[in-house]
């Protein structure tokens, strides 16, 4: 004899709300992230400095402290401000970049003032993995173990062995 339950207990999952919600959590995954790094610029404050007759102190007050100074010397303030955008876990691409750059006389007044775009940013693609070097190529060990020995030898710099 068989029994067929003619009132079986279905038990009903909402379907259109689970899956109107794992729409909305893909779709969101898919908006682009906007983003601001370094100086934010303010054109009337940029436009009040004036070669000739601004100096370092007030640049530096209408400005603030730049974002770089000049490698070898302090002739040369960078105010650098970029705008990036992604989707998801991409990574950031800028979507717009302005360089301020004030350029001081040796006396400390401005020289001038320029202004660049995203026309100078340079993609810089890495090589594979490891950087090329010309020479020995040491593997791990001997990378590892390879100054057993030498420090402080007679004829290196490190220790007292050599004076």
């Amino acid at each position: 004899m068989f029994l067929y339950p003619e009132n079986r207990m279905s038990v009903s999952f909402p379907r259109i709300p689970a899956l109107a919600l794992a729409v909305a959590v893909l779709v969101s995954a898919c908006t682009p992230l906007k983003g601001h790094q370094g100086y934010v610029i303010d054109p009337d404050l940029v436009n009040a400095i004036q070669p000739g007759i601004d100096n370092r102190d007030s640049v530096l007050q209408t400005l603030g402290h730049p974002t770089l100074s000049g490698e070898f010397t302090n002739d040369t303030w960078y105010y650098i401000s970029r705008n990036t955008r992604n989707l998801g876990f991409n990574n950031p691409k800028p979507s717009q970049q302005a360089t301020i750059i004030v350029r001081f006389q040796p006396d400390g007044t401005v020289k001038s003032v320029d202004r660049t775009d995203e026309s100078l940013i340079a993609s810089v693609e890495p090589y594979g993995k490891t950087t090329p070097t010309l020479g020995r190529k040491d593997g791990f060990f001997q990378d590892l173990f390879g100054n057993i020995g030498t420090v402080g030898a007679p004829g290196t710099t490190g220790g007292t062995g050599g004076q």
